[in-house]
């Protein structure tokens, strides 16, 4: 909307169990988003190790961030991503092209809300690549936030929950209007961030105004009492 080239997507994969940077489920999603885009796919593996996530990430948007005038096969093979990139059982995407810019990237768009912890440790990262740092979303109202991602056609899943509050039955479930405002009363009745920012809930967008086909997933849901998840042991498009 503000009339920026999106060279790529960049997803880091965290290949241990946790990040307190980072998400760590369905994050091979942002896979089929690129596809269904058309816009070009870096994952990045990383283990969640506070002290090297950083510095491992930094090392692989290096050589991507520079640009090369080589000439390189553009889509990536099944082959060439382990299961630690991309789900073994998920179908494949039909061209799904790298992120090999021939000319450099002048800055790296990331999804901070209110996260000083998150917002601080990619600026300086980018400072020290020589980019521009952009949190476009930076301090939102949440509750606004929340309603402009389903009135500008977001299909948002909620793929896990953790608070009080909120219980099995929002697994799986899609946010739309009416279930947004019960999610605004929740929120204040048990005091959580309305738009998951605390950790309270993950969510999965499996369809947007900038993707061509939206994402059809298959999972399991697993409820502990407290808390729950989905399992999507499938995903493609469609």
């Amino acid at each position: 909307m503000r009339g920026w080239e999106v060279m790529g997507i960049a997803t880091v994969r965290i290949t241990d169990s946790d990040s307190l940077m980072f998400q760590v489920p369905s994050t091979a999603l942002a896979g089929l988003q690129a596809a269904s885009a058309g816009i070009p796919w870096l994952p990045i593996p990383i283990n969640g190790d506070e002290d090297t996530e950083m510095q491992l990430l930094e090392q692989a948007l290096e050589p991507v961030v520079k640009g090369s005038r080589k000439k390189r096969s553009g889509i990536w093979s099944a082959d060439e991503l382990d299961s630690a990139q991309w789900p073994e059982n998920w179908p494949w995407p039909e061209r799904l092209t790298r992120l090999r810019p021939n000319e450099p990237i002048d800055g790296l768009v990331v999804g901070a809300l209110r996260s000083d912890y998150q917002k601080t440790r990619i600026e300086r990262m980018c400072h020290r690549l020589g980019i521009k740092s952009f949190c476009p979303l930076w301090h939102h109202d949440c509750i606004s936030h929340m309603h402009d991602l389903v009135n500008h056609n977001h299909k948002i899943m909620m793929t896990s929950v953790t608070s009080d509050g909120l219980g099995e039955e929002w697994l799986g479930r899609i946010l739309d209007q009416d279930n947004l405002l019960e999610l605004e009363q929740l929120s204040k009745k048990y005091r959580f961030n309305i738009d998951g920012e605390g950790g309270e809930f993950e969510t999965a967008v499996l369809d947007a105004p900038w993707m061509n086909r939206r994402i059809q997933t298959q999972q399991t849901p697993h409820w502990t009492g407290r808390r729950g998840w989905l399992d999507i042991w499938a995903a493609e498009l469609v």
